[in-house]
């Protein structure tokens, strides 16, 4: 479909403020794309702000896409319980959404800093667009508090941007209207897709023959499951001779000092810092497999087809556990162990766990957003953004 940004169309129509609220790494990763394709077209003026909840990792990741905030809400201190985080992120939000009104507030996930940008657009009456919506496990505390953040946005969302089909109908069975739901993809598949197709040379530490991209980070493994999961990978990397392990290390000090305590020293363990997106993706393309309890990693490593074993019971992302490739593990040191032990001895469970597929979207993710909201613009301009038309509904 022609979609004349730049045309005389453009000409008359006014010029809208997106507010684009960010607070982590990934979040920057996922709206990238969106901001870029955004800015591009003529009638759009991006103000991006970052919450803090990341401050390095994110002032790093935004200059990596080329992108600096607007405003930055700045930090202070170290380990804020969510609670601390939400209230103070609130109050920041909302005098910027009172000195600076925008038409539109948009963030990502289901972070603490998407569900504070959710509450203050929905306190000052400004309409709220989510991407990644519709994401769910079967408990409110799972993950903890994420699964209870994207549950509470979708309550005040006046547009829902679901990766997959299944996500949509969660929406609709929670009873969002169905003309505000739409199908996308995920944006993380337009930012992974672009950079992966350079193909950038693999991080030096990939020395063994097969490589265990690690990653661990999340909240509800903290304490002992995340030193079980992690004792189960070293000792499976002791009996291995063939296998190393390439571990971005989160900074969250609760991550950092388990990872420390257990893994440091060993020859074919390599902790790094965090890395920049260019080289997690050149890390993903050089794995033997991918061990994780990142949701982001779910969704890439099929995509590139790497094997995922995931170091959760459940997870919001359940298609790709459904056509073979990721597959739940857990915390326990036996389930870890038995998981790779098998991956490694089992050519055949190897091969059909490393096959590329696309449940998260084709790299088009970033067009279809911009085509619900260019629809408005040129179509509906005297209407509020909450009036949305949309072009396609969900399923």
């Amino acid at each position: 479909m022609h979609h004349p940004h730049r045309d005389e169309f453009s000409q008359s129509i006014p010029v809208r403020t997106f507010l684009v609220v960010i607070g982590t790494r990934p979040e920057v990763i996922k709206l990238a794309p969106l901001i870029r394709r955004l800015r591009s077209t003529g009638w759009a003026n991006v103000k991006i702000v970052t919450s803090g909840q990341q401050s390095d990792l994110l002032d790093q990741t935004l200059a990596e896409f080329g992108l600096a905030p607007d405003i930055a809400i700045r930090h202070r201190g170290t380990s804020h319980s969510p609670a601390q985080t939400a209230s103070r992120l609130l109050s920041k939000l909302d005098s910027i959404l009172e000195n600076e009104p925008p038409d539109c507030v948009i963030a990502q996930g289901d972070t603490t800093t998407a569900y504070a940008a959710s509450v203050g657009a929905f306190y000052r009456k400004t309409p709220f667009i989510h991407i990644e919506a519709g994401l769910r496990t079967p408990e409110l505390d799972t993950p903890f508090p994420e699964e209870f953040h994207r549950r509470a946005i979708a309550v005040s969302t006046a547009l829902h941007f679901a990766p997959t089909s299944a996500a949509a109908q969660n929406l609709i069975g929670e009873n969002v209207p169905k003309d505000k739901v739409f199908v996308s993809g995920n944006t993380v598949i337009d930012s992974l897709l672009e950079i992966a197709a350079t193909k950038p040379p693999p991080p030096p530490e990939f020395q063994a023959r097969r490589t265990i991209l690690l990653t661990a980070h999340r909240r509800e493994n903290f304490g002992s499951r995340l030193r079980d999961a992690l004792t189960a990978v070293k000792a499976f990397v002791d009996l291995t001779p063939d296998v190393g392990v390439y571990f971005p290390v989160h900074p969250n000090p609760n991550a950092r000092e388990a990872a420390m305590e257990i893994l440091a020293g060993h020859p074919r363990i390599h902790l790094v810092g965090p890395l920049n997106y260019r080289t997690m993706v050149a890390a993903i393309q050089n794995a033997w497999c991918v061990v994780t309890d990142s949701g982001g990693l779910q969704e890439e490593a099929p995509a590139l087809a790497k094997p995922v074993l995931v170091l959760r019971d459940v997870t919001e992302r359940p298609e790709a556990v459904a056509s073979g490739v990721v597959e739940l593990v857990g915390t326990s040191r036996e389930a870890v162990f038995r998981s790779l032990y098998d991956l490694h001895k089992s050519p055949s469970k190897y091969a059909r766990m490393a096959r590329s597929v696309f449940p998260y979207g084709d790299g088009h993710a970033s067009r279809r957003i911009i085509d619900v909201i260019y629809r408005h613009f040129v179509t509906c301009r005297d209407q509020t953004l909450a009036t949305l038309v949309p072009l396609q509904h969900a399923p």
